[in-house]
């Protein structure tokens, strides 16, 4: 099947000398965007706006070339005032956290459903916390609270056999996150700071002992996975995240990941969630990336395949039929 040239893409990112494009999925999708002959462009949230009804953009048409630095990757060309309704695809990619001026730029996105085909619906992204909204589907994440009381959780510790995962609701990226055990004598302070002492919504999970073992992402388009690549945590560290010393590893779907998508699948595509990342460990679900998932350069560099191909393919079929 030839490419469909032509198709007009926004990416919406933070800045682009910022990306460390080695594991950057915006990246791999610019890439082959370009390799089609998409015309790509780039913005800020920032660069959003509204005139009237209509959701507008200062948008930066974009050439996307393979490099190791953003100076060797992107040119740029000068800035455009354009309507978001004047692309095919509009890809919300701003990195968390999920703050006021990231709301704001959702509201902004709202006025070009129906328009366009926006990845992600901002309406999903705002009605699904990353961390809350596995507890959507209580028989498939581990034992799991939250709650802004430092006895709250020493008694979740407890019940749970001495062992447990703290982090903030609204964290990203690994940030605050902590493993608590019987005898730490640094118990009471990490659940104290997590709460800011009773002021701050704390999740905390019954620890999984699989985590040393690798937290498995697993890449969704649609409702369907295109693969998954395990992140294995450095020595002495307990997160896995690529970002801060965890190892990618080639990893397959197994048995409880098909039914952990299977049951995703529709609540995803009800909420509009189309480029999604479940992060799972030991067969159970921790997590729902939709802000801007990861992991494709990582899985088709491990399996040596274009993962970027079918997600591309996936926007062109859905943004045929985006306006309404």
């Amino acid at each position: 099947m030839g490419y469909h040239r032509g198709v007009r893409a926004l990416f919406i990112l933070d800045p682009l000398e910022r990306l460390q494009l080695a594991g950057d999925t915006s990246y791999a999708l610019m890439l082959e965007a370009a390799a089609r002959g998409w015309d790509v462009w780039t913005c800020q949230v920032e660069h959003l706006g509204l005139v009237g009804d209509d959701a507008i953009v200062d948008a930066v048409p974009t050439i996307v070339m393979p490099g190791t630095t953003p100076a060797e990757a992107f040119q740029t060309e000068s800035r455009v005032e354009k309507r978001l309704a004047d692309f095919d695809v509009v890809l919300m990619r701003k990195d968390p956290p999920v703050d006021v001026t990231y709301l704001h730029a959702t509201w902004i996105l709202d006025h070009a459903r129906g328009k366009t085909l926006l990845v992600n619906d901002p309406r999903g992204l705002r009605e699904l916390n990353e961390h809350l909204a596995v507890l959507r589907f209580p028989h498939l994440t581990p034992p799991t609270i939250v709650t802004r009381s430092s006895d709250r959780l020493r008694a979740f510790q407890r019940e749970q056999g001495g062992a447990i995962v703290v982090k903030p609701v609204d964290g990203y990226g690994g940030l605050g996150i902590f493993v608590v055990r019987d005898g730490d004598p640094n118990a009471s302070s990490i659940l104290e700071t997590s709460t800011g002492a009773g002021t701050r919504w704390t999740l905390a999970q019954r620890y999984l002992p699989e985590a040393v073992q690798g937290d498995k992402r697993i890449v969704l388009v649609d409702g369907e996975p295109i693969g998954a690549v395990l992140r294995v945590p450095a020595s002495a560290e307990a997160r896995g995240n690529l970002h801060v010393g965890g190892r990618p590893v080639k990893s397959a779907l197994d048995e409880h990941d098909r039914k952990i998508i299977a049951a995703l699948a529709p609540f995803l595509r009800e909420h509009g969630q189309i480029l999604v990342g479940l992060d799972v460990i030991g067969g159970m679900l921790t997590e729902i990336n939709i802000t801007s998932p990861t992991g494709i350069r990582h899985i088709a560099r491990l399996e040596d395949r274009n993962v970027a191909a079918p997600v591309l393919e996936c926007f062109e079929r859905l943004s045929r039929t985006a306006r309404t």
